[in-house]
């Protein structure tokens, strides 16, 4: 099970960032993190508001580009291009 000792604060907002994100999967956030999907749910519910926590379940559930195997093999990245302009 998740242990939050081993993340930093800003390992926890990075987490909640890309979990908010539409195009960033489930999986990434595994592979970055090692925290799968139940593991995110908890630390959503643990770190956010109730009512912002029912709307991310709500904003998530069901949605195809959040799990690998639900996408359409065209979305090769996991974010857009210009999200990350320097």
């Amino acid at each position: 099970m998740l242990t939050y000792s081993t993340l930093t604060p800003a390992d926890i907002s990075r987490i909640i960032e890309m979990a908010w994100e539409d195009r960033t999967p489930f999986e990434a956030i595994k592979t970055l993190y090692g925290l799968g999907e139940p593991d995110v749910r908890v630390l959503m519910r643990r770190e956010l508001k109730p009512s912002s926590f029912r709307l991310w379940r709500e904003r998530v559930s069901g949605r195809k580009t959040k799990h690998l195997q639900l996408r359409s093999p065209e979305i090769n990245r996991g974010y857009c291009p210009t999200q990350y302009k320097r």
